[in-house]
C-alpha cells in the first residue's frame, strides 16, 4: 500500500511538471526568439513588407528626447487601459530643473470600453471637464498632448489612425479612424473648452521621455504591464516609410502582434491557444497574450481548471468561481509568488479554492512558470531591440537605458530580475540599464530614482561579478593559510585552535566575557545534565564608555575586571573559581586557546598599549590588581567562533560562524592539513577569515564608490578594514546619509536644502535604514526621521530615501553572500562532496533587525552556490555561550590531561630513586658473580663460554 501510494504520487508529479515543462524555455528557444523578433523589426520598417509584418513599427514623429531644455504648462491625457488620467504637467528650467504633476484618475465602464466610439470619447471629454474644474483651469486653452496606448499609423506627430483595439477595448467606429479628430469633435460637442492638441503618443513613447528627461541614454521605452510594448529611437534612413534620411525618430514597434504570422507556434502551449480562442481578437497580439498583465492570470486560471480536471489539485473539485472567466487576476501571480505558504492559501481561499499545503505549493510554481516565461519572452524581444540598435551604430558595445513603466514589472518580485538577466545572457555586449518611470503622485520620485541609479549604479552587482568577488576572496582566503603567503594576505585566516564543535558531552557552571562592541557583556553558564542537556544562563551588559574605547589599554582591562567583579558579587562567587571563556571580537594571533595576541584594533577601538600584547595577560594583570576574586581564563575565542559554538550545540552540522552587525566576520572549520601555520595533518581547526580587512591591498578598487572612500577617509583607520566599511552595521547609515547629502546638494532631494543636522557625521543611523525599508510603514518612518534631520521631506523625497536605503543595504547583503558563498564552495571543496549540506551560524544586529537582509543573503547565496543545502541557523544567545562551550571543551580536556597525569604519576622516578635503582642493580651484579652468593642471587650472570668478541681476522 506505502509502495503503490508513493507511485502514484511520483505519477502526480511527473503530470504537473511535464504540464509546466512546456512554459520553460531554453536558451536555445529564446535564442530563436530574438532571431525571429529581429526578423520582424526589420519587416516592420521596410516599405515591401511593412504591411504583413507582425511588428508594424509604426513612426511616432518624435524625433528627439528631452535635452533639458523644455519648459512650460502642458495638459496630458492617457488612455491605456481601464483607468483614464488626466494631468497638468508643470516644467521649469533655471539652476534645477524640476517637473511637477497634478493628476486625477477615471475609471472607463466596460459597457463604455465596448460600446461606440462616439460615447468613449464623449466620456474622455466629460472628465477632462470636470479636472479643468478641479484645477480652476476652464479657461485656460493649454496644449495637449495625448497617451493613446494602442497601435496608430501616424502620419504627423499630431494624427493617429487607430489599427486596432488591444487590452480589452472594443468601441466601434474607431479603427481606422484618426483618435485626434476624434478627440477634437467631442470637444466640440460639449462646447465648454478649448484644447490645442499637438502631440499623440504611445505610452512606451510618454515613458521613454519620461525617463530621458533625466538620463539622455534612455532611448528605449518599455511597458510591461495590462500590455506588452516597446519603442526605441531608430535611425531615420531605416525607416523606409517615411521621408527623410537624416537623423532618428522613435518608432512603436507594437511588438504585441508578434508571432500573428505563426513564428512563435512552436513555444505556444495550448493554454495559450485557449486564453487567445476566448479573447475578444482570436489570432491577434499573440505575444502580448503570453506576455501581458492582462492575460497572465487567466493563463495560470486556465492551468489550474486542467491540472484540478486531472486530480492534480484541489482534490479534483472545480468551483464555480474557478470556472469564471477573469477571475484570476495577474496581480495574484504577483502576490502568491512574493508570500510564504500561509498567506497564499489565504489569497487562493478568498478566491473559493480549498487548498491543502501541497496545492499551495503547485499553485505557486504554475504561477512562477507563466510569470518566468513571460518575463524571459520580453527580454528575448529587448535583446533584438538593443542589437539591432547596436548594429545600426556600428558599435562593439552599446550602453543604453530602458524607461520602464507597467504594473506587471513594478509589482511582480521577480519579472525585473528575470527579464533583466535575459537581456544580459542573450545580448553579452550591450550593457543595458532599466530605470523606472512612475505615473501621478509618484513620478517625481521615479524622476528622481533615474538619477538615483545613476549615481548607485556601482553598487548594483550582477551574479556575474558576485561570482568575480567570490574568486577573489578565494584566492585571498589561500594565501592567508600558506605560511609563505600569510604575512602579504589582507584575509589572515587565524588559526583559533578551537578544534570540534559541541558534541553534547559538555556539562559545568561557567562564566563568559564578551568584548566587541560599546556593550560588554558578562554572563553565566550552567550546563547540566540530569535528563537531558540543558543550559541556563544570566547575563549583565555593562557600557564601555568612548573615552575608555578609545583611551589607555590598562584603563579598558581595569574596566573589564571591574565590571567582573561586580557580577561575581552579584552572583555571589567571587570565593570561587569558575573556568571562564573570554569573547574577544578582535583579530588576534593565537599559539594555543588561553594565548591571543590582539593584531589590531577594529570598530572604533583605539586603546593603547594592547596592539602586539597577548589579551588574556591584560586580563589577568588587572584581576590580580584588584585582588578580591580570582579567575581561570581557559579560552579566547572570536564571537564568530563564539556563535559558530553556540549554534553548533543545537545542530552539529554547523560548522560556519558569521557575524552581521557592528561589525562582520566570518570562521568556519578547516582541514588541518591544510593549515600551514599550524603543525599537524589530522582534524580539523576552526580559522577566523578576518574579512573585514579583504581589499586592503586594493583588490575592490573597482567596486568601491566614492562614498565608500569618504567614508573610510573619515574613520580611525584610513586604508583598513575597507570590506568591512563597506558592508556593516558601523558605516551603512553613514554611508546613506553622505549618498543624501550629495544629492541634496545637486537639487535633488529636499529642493536642495541641506540642514546642519544631515551634515553631521553620525546623525542618520543604520537602525534608521532598517525602518525604512519596513514594507508597510517605511515611508512614514522616513518622513519621521527626515523631520528629525529638518529637511521637511516630501513624499518623493521619502521614496527616493528609501530607494537609496535599498541600494545600499542590498549590496550588503549580495557582497556577504559572494564571501560566504567562496568559503561554503571550500568546505564543499575539502570533502570532496558533489553536493554540500552544512548549517550556517549567524548573529548580529543588522541580520536580526533588517526587514529584507535575511531573505537577501539567503536568496543570493543560493544562486552563487547552487550545489548546496545551507541552513541559516540564528544565534538567539549570542556568542557568549558559544564561549562557554569552548571553555567546557577546554575544561573537559585539561580534566582528561590531569587524569592522565595522576594515572601515570607512579611511573615517574626521581633522580634519587634512579640512583639507588643502579646502586641495587651494581650489588646483585657482584652476588651473582660470587660463588657463594650465587645460587641466592636474582641477577644469575650465566657463564656463556664465549671468550672474545670478533676482531675482524676471522
Amino acid at each position: 500500500m506505502v509502495t503503490a501510494l508513493a507511485q502514484r504520487l511520483e505519477s502526480q508529479r511527473k503530470e504537473i511538471d511535464d504540464t509546466l515543462a512546456t512554459f520553460a524555455l531554453s536558451p536555445t528557444q529564446l535564442q530563436e526568439v530574438k532571431a525571429k523578433m529581429r526578423v520582424e523589426l526589420e519587416r516592420g520598417l521596410k516599405k515591401d513588407s511593412h504591411p504583413t509584418a507582425s511588428v508594424k513599427m509604426l513612426p511616432t514623429y518624435v524625433y528627439r528626447t528631452p535635452d533639458g531644455t523644455e519648459r512650460g504648462k502642458y495638459l496630458a491625457l492617457d488612455l491605456g487601459g481601464t483607468n483614464f488620467r488626466v494631468l497638468v504637467v508643470k516644467i521649469r528650467t533655471g539652476m534645477r530643473n524640476s517637473v511637477r504633476m497634478y493628476n486625477k484618475i477615471y475609471a472607463i465602464p466596460l459597457e463604455i470600453m465596448q460600446g461606440t466610439g462616439e460615447e468613449l470619447f464623449d466620456l474622455i471629454v466629460q472628465c477632462i471637464s470636470d479636472f479643468l474644474d478641479y484645477m480652476g483651469m476652464k479657461n485656460t486653452r493649454l496644449p495637449l498632448g495625448f497617451t493613446f496606448s494602442f497601435p496608430c499609423n501616424q502620419t504627423g506627430i499630431d494624427k493617429g489612425d487607430l489599427v486596432s483595439w488591444t487590452k480589452g477595448f472594443k468601441a466601434t467606429d474607431c479603427e481606422g479612424y484618426d483618435v485626434v479628430d476624434m478627440l477634437r469633435e467631442a470637444i466640440k460637442r460639449r462646447n465648454e473648452f478649448d484644447l490645442d492638441i499637438v502631440a499623440i503618443v504611445n505610452d512606451t513613447v510618454g515613458t521613454m521621455m519620461t525617463c530621458a528627461y533625466e538620463d539622455p541614454k534612455c532611448q528605449i521605452g518599455l511597458i510591461a504591464g495590462t500590455g506588452s510594448n516597446v519603442c526605441y529611437m531608430e535611425e531615420m534612413n531605416n525607416i523606409e516609410f517615411v521621408e527623410g534620411d537624416e537623423g532618428q525618430m522613435c518608432v512603436n514597434t507594437e511588438w504585441g502582434g508578434f508571432g500573428e504570422n505563426d513564428n512563435t507556434e512552436d513555444i505556444r502551449t495550448r493554454y495559450d491557444r485557449e486564453v487567445d480562442g476566448g479573447s475578444l481578437n482570436p489570432g491577434k497580439q499573440r505575444f502580448e497574450k503570453m506576455t501581458s498583465g492582462m492575460y497572465l492570470g487567466e493563463i495560470v486560471r486556465q492551468i489550474l481548471i486542467d491540472l484540478t480536471k486531472r486530480g492534480l489539485l484541489f482534490r479534483g473539485r472545480i468551483t464555480e468561481r474557478l470556472k469564471t472567466k477573469g477571475i484570476f487576476e495577474t496581480k495574484f501571480l504577483s502576490q502568491i509568488e512574493r508570500y510564504k505558504k500561509k498567506e497564499l492559501r489565504s489569497i487562493l481561499q478568498s478566491l473559493g479554492l480549498d487548498s491543502t499545503c501541497d496545492d499551495s505549493i503547485i499553485v505557486k510554481e504554475v504561477c512562477g512558470a507563466v510569470s518566468r516565461r513571460a518575463a524571459q519572452l520580453c527580454g528575448a524581444g529587448m535583446a533584438a531591440v538593443v542589437d539591432k540598435i547596436r548594429e545600426n551604430r556600428g558599435l562593439d558595445h552599446l550602453e543604453i537605458t530602458v524607461g520602464v513603466d507597467g504594473t506587471l514589472y513594478k509589482l511582480h518580485p521577480h519579472f525585473s530580475t528575470i527579464l533583466k538577466d535575459t537581456v544580459r545572457e542573450l545580448a553579452p555586449n550591450c550593457k543595458v540599464d532599466f530605470i523606472l518611470s512612475e505615473d501621478g503622485s509618484g513620478k517625481g520620485a521615479a524622476l528622481i530614482t533615474a538619477v538615483i541609479d545613476k549615481y548607485l549604479y556601482a553598487m548594483r552587482f550582477s551574479d556575474e561579478t558576485l561570482r568575480d568577488i567570490m574568486a577573489r576572496f578565494r584566492r585571498e582566503m589561500e594565501n592567508g593559510l600558506g605560511r609563505d603567503t600569510n604575512p602579504t594576505a589582507t584575509v589572515k585566516m587565524l588559526p583559533t585552535f578551537v578544534r570540534s564543535i559541541p558534541d553534547g558531552s559538555e556539562k559545568g557552571d561557567f562564566i563568559a566575557l564578551d568584548l566587541g562592541g560599546s556593550n560588554f557583556r558578562i554572563l553565566r553558564v550552567k550546563v547540566s545534565h540530569e535528563k537531558k542537556q540543558t543550559v541556563q544562563m544570566e547575563n549583565q551588559i555593562y557600557e564601555t564608555p568612548e573615552d575608555i574605547i578609545q583611551g589607555s589599554g590598562s584603563r579598558l582591562f581595569d574596566h573589564v575586571a571591574e565590571c567582573l567583579g561586580d557580577f561575581m558579587e552579584k552572583q555571589k562567587i567571587k570565593d570561587k573559581k569558575l573556568p571562564m571563556g573570554f569573547t574577544f571580537s578582535f583579530p588576534c594571533a593565537h599559539s594555543k586557546l588561553d594565548e591571543a595576541v590582539l593584531l589590531t584594533w577594529t570598530k572604533r577601538f583605539k586603546a593603547s598599549g594592547v596592539e602586539g600584547m597577548d589579551v588574556v595577560k591584560l586580563l589577568n594583570k588587572a584581576i590580580k590588581k584588584r585582588g578580591d576574586y580570582d579567575a581561570d581564563i581557559m579560552a579566547v575565542v572570536n564571537d564568530t567562533v563564539g556563535t559558530m559554538m553556540t549554534c553548533g550545540f543545537d545542530d552539529q552540522r554547523c560548522e560556519v560562524g558569521i557575524i552581521i552587525g557592528t561589525g562582520t566576520n566570518a570562521c568556519y572549520m578547516e582541514e588541518l592539513r591544510h593549515i600551514d601555520m599550524v603543525e599537524g595533518d589530522e582534524g580539523r581547526m576552526c580559522i577566523n577569515t578576518e574579512w573585514g580587512a579583504f581589499g586592503d591591498d586594493g583588490t575592490l578598487e573597482d567596486i568601491r564608490t566614492e562614498f565608500d572612500r569618504e567614508i573610510d577617509r573619515g574613520s580611525l583607520n584610513p586604508g583598513k578594514q575597507l570590506f568591512e566599511k563597506m558592508v556593516s552595521g558601523m558605516y551603512m547609515g553613514e554611508l546613506v546619509r553622505l549618498i543624501l547629502v550629495k544629492m541634496a546638494k545637486e537639487g535633488l532631494l529636499f529642493e536642495g536644502r541641506i540642514t546642519p543636522e544631515l551634515l553631521t557625521k553620525g546623525t542618520f543611523e543604520t537602525k534608521h535604514v532598517s525602518a525604512i525599508e519596513k514594507s508597510k510603514e517605511g515611508l512614514t518612518k522616513a518622513k519621521e526621521i527626515l523631520t528629525r534631520l529638518g529637511v521637511e521631506p516630501s513624499e518623493d523625497d521619502c521614496i527616493a530615501v528609501q530607494h537609496v536605503c535599498t541600494i545600499v543595504s542590498f549590496r550588503s547583503a549580495n557582497l556577504i553572500a559572494a564571501t560566504l558563498g567562496a568559503i561554503l564552495t571550500r568546505v564543499k571543496d575539502n570533502k570532496n562532496s558533489p553536493r554540500l549540506r552544512t548549517t550556517v551560524g549567524i548573529d548580529g544586529s543588522l541580520y536580526k533587525m533588517h526587514p529584507q537582509y535575511a531573505r537577501r543573503l539567503h536568496k543570493t547565496v543560493r544562486r552563487l552556490v547552487p550545489e548546496s543545502d545551507v541552513r541559516f541557523l540564528l544565534s538567539e544567545s549570542g556568542s557568549g555561550k558559544g564561549a562557554a562551550m569552548v571553555t567546557a571543551w577546554a575544561s573537559r580536556l585539561a580534566d582528561q590531561t590531569r587524569q592522565i597525569a595522576e594515572t601515570l604519576a607512579e611511573f615517574r622516578l626521581t633522580k634519587e630513586q634512579l640512583l639507588e635503582v643502579k646502586k641495587r642493580m651494581r650489588t646483585e651484579i657482584q652476588n651473582g658473580l660470587s660463588k657463594n652468593t650465587q645460587s641466592t642471587a636474582t641477577v644469575k650472570m650465566l657463564p656463556t663460554y664465549v671468550r672474545s668478541t670478533p676482531d675482524g681476522t676471522g
